[in-house]
């Protein structure tokens, strides 16, 4: 089940970003955004094209997350660390991730 709900996690979280996969490329690509371990985005810069993005892009997860966790029946914060640890993991090179000590890395 856990490798079932990893798989629609990652689905959802392509299917969400999808809309604005260019600008959010974008934005990684410029350093202005990077993945978090709680599988939200968050802003490097604070420009509000960047803010605007995250935004929207977080709002889109979280209503992923509470789908998801509705009904596999688990708490949401599980659903987004899950979600979290594999978009971290699969950041590109050259893209920015909070570590564990709250710093961005750049991979």
């Amino acid at each position: 089940m856990k490798k079932l709900l990893t798989m629609i996690v990652l689905s959802l979280g392509l299917l969400s970003q999808s809309a604005m996969a260019l600008t959010l490329e974008e934005a990684r690509a410029q350093g202005r955004v990077g993945e978090t371990l709680s599988g939200y985005l968050a802003p490097i810069k604070q420009d509000k094209e960047t803010l605007a993005l995250v935004k929207s892009i977080n709002d889109a997860r979280s209503e992923s997350y509470q789908q998801l966790a509705d009904s596999n029946n688990i708490p949401v914060d599980e659903v987004a660390k899950m979600a979290g640890q594999k978009l971290v993991s699969r950041a590109q090179p050259g893209e920015y991730v909070k570590g564990i000590n709250g710093k961005w890395l750049q991979k």
